[in-house]
């Protein structure tokens, strides 16, 4: 969500919406060198390295639902793509991370795992590297900037296994959508260039809205079907709104998240219109706010327990809904977490980990949802598990 600048969609003139992309190809290996910063001259292309090669082993073939997995977000999904980029907002350095499998810092705005890697271990599939593999001196790469990567490296597969299999690859695989957030973070609630007269509210949604429509029925044409989109969490709950709103006893600031509210109403209308518009394709709106909703309306009984990198549901609850485990300031909302003496000893008692990231136990029953609605139904009209290709290996896209 806060990763500093804000990048543009479309152009300069347009509502941002920042973005990076991941890419796992788990039958695949595809190795790519891209620098973040893309000058006036450049194009993604220009400094890409890609070498694409078939993996044949047993552990891949016979493991994973899904030949490849793309994502596109901003940091509520980036798994070390910040890590490369010229921005204030880092999570590269402790505590970040400390909870994580390694248990140091990866670039992931987050004590431990995102949402995007427990589906990865749903669909056997191994955590998602960042995109870019090489310092750069930009500051983002907009969601227009990774579909264009995305249409680059389409291209680049079809070379190497040729156009039916890669056509195939493409169709089976699962593309997860989590943009927006810094839209409003940064552009809007901050009435950045004086949107807010250009826009109200729900004006502000639908320009946002039928530009992902765009960019969904972008990679359609390159033969994506299998789409999750994760609506916005709630972001007036959120430790820093809370702060700069100066929030009574905790409660959400309604303004704020009556807008998210109409944009996750207007997102899964979109959806609707798009499975019914584009043939044999399957998009899913997962609501993140309807699952964060319940988690912290019923934090009591969503207690987790953790056992290196383990996370188990217990009967203790979460303790806060609205401390940041990391953080400076009344909610932990003031400066964002930069020092692991900021941080709190158990973030397993933290709805959030810092003043807008929620923690890894918070991704981990939010990934149950959109896997299988465990705890909540948050995914429409399907849960991820219900679309799942049940591809075993490349070699037998054929």
């Amino acid at each position: 969500m806060f990763k500093g600048v804000p990048s543009d969609l479309l152009t300069a003139q347009d509502p941002p919406i920042e973005a990076t992309m991941v890419l796992s190809l788990p039958h695949l290996l595809l190795n790519i060198s891209l620098l973040s910063a893309i000058g006036p001259q450049e194009t993604p292309v220009d400094r890409r390295c890609v070498s694409l090669r078939e993996v044949r082993g047993p552990k891949h073939r016979n493991s994973s639902l899904a030949p490849a997995f793309f994502i596109f977000g901003d940091s509520s999904v980036d798994v070390g793509t910040n890590n490369f980029l010229g921005t204030l907002a880092r999570s590269d350095l402790p505590p970040y991370g400390r909870d994580f499998d390694t248990h140091k810092p990866t670039g992931r705005f987050c004590n431990g795992r995102l949402i995007v890697d427990y589906l990865a271990l749903h669909m056997g599939i191994p955590f998602v590297p960042p995109f870019l593999g090489q310092s750069g001196e930009g500051q983002h790469i907009s969601l227009t900037q990774q579909i264009e990567q995305a249409v680059d490296t389409f291209q680049l597969i079809t070379l190497s296994l040729g156009e039916r299999r890669a056509n195939r690859l493409v169709a089976e695989s699962i593309f997860f959508l989590s943009v927006g957030s810094n839209d409003y973070i940064h552009h809007y609630l901050r009435n950045a260039s004086g949107v807010k007269s250009l826009y109200l509210p729900w004006g502000f949604n639908q320009l946002l809205i039928s530009t992902v429509k765009q960019r969904l029925k972008t990679l359609y044409t390159m033969n994506a079907r299998r789409f999750v989109v994760l609506g916005l969490a709630p972001l007036g709950c959120t430790p820093h709104f809370l702060w700069e709103y100066q929030s009574k006893e905790g409660e959400c600031i309604k303004e704020i998240n009556d807008m998210i509210l109409e944009f996750n109403f207007g997102m899964r209308y979109m959806i609707d219109e798009l499975n019914k518009e584009l043939k044999d394709a399957m998009l899913i709106f997962c609501d993140a706010f309807l699952g964060s909703e319940d988690i912290m309306m019923n934090h009591e009984h969503y207690g987790v327990s953790q056992i290196d990198s383990l996370i188990l549901i217990s009967d203790e609850g979460f303790e806060t809904v609205t401390e940041a485990c990391c953080g400076i300031g009344q909610y932990g909302g003031w400066i964002m977490c930069i020092s692991p003496q900021m941080a709190c000893k158990n973030a397993t008692t933290h709805v959030w980990w810092d003043q807008f990231h929620p923690t890894d136990a918070v991704n981990s029953i939010l990934a149950d949802n959109i896997w299988s609605g465990l705890h909540a139904n948050m995914c429409h009209p399907i849960n991820l598990q219900g679309v799942m290709p049940n591809v075993r290996s490349v070699a037998s896209l054929e």
